[in-house]
């Protein structure tokens, strides 16, 4: 029998609707694969080995992995003639560590706060290469940077414009400023990660962006040098930045036309990762939509990737605590990380992959199962009804593409301390961050002496 048209449309979205397989998953991640003998590998380090030497929940990051990635995105805009400088936006993994394999790479900073701008310095990055973006930039963040002499601040507002005249002038000094403009494009993301529609918190109204450029060219202590655009967060179709680009490059010839000088423009990031079943963002996609809208400028030109580069290079190695079996439904696979630790499914429901440790675990057969942590809320919950292979207490599994956004995020919730961290190179492995001890959790903690 000949399947129909409305048959195969069935049977794709019910292959869309399943969770990838284990070796799927695996497939798609050439950073990982399956021993036989050795379990789950990250690049060639046998996980096991460091959960057994730092106990569990701990994170992972490959750092050979984190160099391919960046080098395949720099030779993307490359390959299109365009000469990019690359600014990691350190709110999506700030560790020393990584910033140092970026740095020996070329990569700058992008900074949201004076914590990460000393984060960057700390980790080697010279100040011109940090460019200091955010909403809320305090006055005392704006002074620290204008001292410094910081390569760009993405200006977001008139007010802010105006306070880091005054901060600057009163430090006889002129601070280089891009304003960031709200370009009004849907990226058509998650509403949480959305950050470049009319209504969104972020950047300059486009309509307003040309007459604020003109007052800072006569301001004291400012130096406007472009614009900068940022329109969201895990971005695969290049349309949406496309469209974006060609508003700022209308917004550059309009200014031009005034009489005031564009040198650069800062393109942002945003470019997503295949976490489930999407589509990974294109590095060429989005080289060759900066190219057709922005490359006949004759513009500096700057990308703020983070997710992109640092996301697959991660993961959350965790153990099962309890298996808790209800008759009828699928039992509840309760491991020792949570939402304290990884918060992303908790604050966006987001999905990420399952890998045992073990080879034998992975290749038994599969069931549904709930997949949630121990702390005191229904929202620490990782995945329900997940297809799983058997995993019994003590089994110990990989959280994938953890490295954006996760331990990043952590807390100590429920009195829980920060897990330990490591960092993979080739066959190599090191502890970078050594897990909290518990007393520390109150350390810094006072209580008067009218209590005692």
């Amino acid at each position: 029998m000949i399947p129909t048209l409305p048959d195969l449309a069935a049977d794709l979205d019910a292959d869309l609707d399943a969770d990838p397989s284990v070796a799927e998953m695996l497939a798609a991640r050439p950073h990982l694969r399956m021993d036989p003998f050795d379990g789950l590998m990250l690049e060639q380090v046998k996980l096991a080995a460091i959960a057994d030497a730092l106990g569990t929940p701990v994170w992972v990051t490959g750092a050979g992995t984190l160099r391919a990635r960046y080098r395949r995105l720099a030779a993307a805009m490359v390959e299109a003639g365009l000469d990019v400088h690359i600014h990691f936006a350190m709110k999506a993994n700030d560790h020393l560590a990584v910033l140092r394999v970026l740095a020996a790479l070329g990569a700058g900073a992008d900074v949201v706060s004076g914590g990460e701008l000393r984060r960057a310095l700390q980790a080697g990055i010279a100040p011109a290469r940090i460019v200091f973006s955010g909403v809320g930039k305090t006055d005392s963040e704006l002074a620290l940077a204008v001292s410094l002499g910081v390569g760009q601040i993405n200006v977001e507002s008139a007010e802010e414009l105006a306070g880091l005249s005054a901060i600057a002038a009163a430090q006889g000094r002129v601070a280089s400023i891009a304003l960031r403009v709200n370009p009004d494009i849907d990226a058509g993301t998650h509403a949480k990660i959305s950050t470049g529609r009319a209504g969104d918190k972020f950047g300059v109204a486009y309509h307003r962006a040309a007459a604020l450029y003109a007052e800072a060219a006569s301001l004291p202590g400012i130096r406007p040098v472009g614009f900068a655009v940022h329109i969201g967060s895990q971005i695969a179709d290049p349309a949406p930045f496309r469209r974006a680009f060609a508003r700022i490059a209308d917004l550059v010839q309009a200014v031009r036309e005034a009489g005031h000088a564009v040198s650069m423009v800062d393109c942002g990031g945003g470019l997503g990762i295949g976490y489930r079943h999407e589509t990974e963002g294109s590095p060429r996609a989005l080289a060759n939509a900066i190219r057709v809208t922005l490359g006949g400028l004759g513009v500096r030109l700057a990308i703020e990737p983070g997710r992109w580069l640092v996301a697959p290079a991660g993961l959350l190695l965790s153990r099962v605590v309890r298996v808790k079996q209800e008759i009828g439904a699928p039992p509840f696979v309760v491991l020792d990380s949570a939402m304290n630790d990884l918060l992303r499914p908790s604050l966006y429901d987001s999905w990420h992959g399952v890998v045992p440790l073990s080879a034998s675990d992975a290749a038994g057969p599969v069931a549904p199962a709930h997949l949630v942590g121990p702390v005191c809320e229904t929202g620490d919950t990782l995945a329900r009804d997940r297809m799983l292979p058997l995993l019994r207490e003590q089994a110990r599994v990989a959280i994938l593409d953890t490295g954006a956004y996760g331990a990043v995020m952590s807390s100590t919730y429920n009195a829980r301390p920060l897990a330990a961290q490591a960092l993979v190179d080739g066959e190599r492995w090191s502890v970078i961050r050594a897990r909290q001890p518990v007393e520390r959790l109150w350390e810094g903690e006072i209580v008067p002496d009218w209590l005692t």
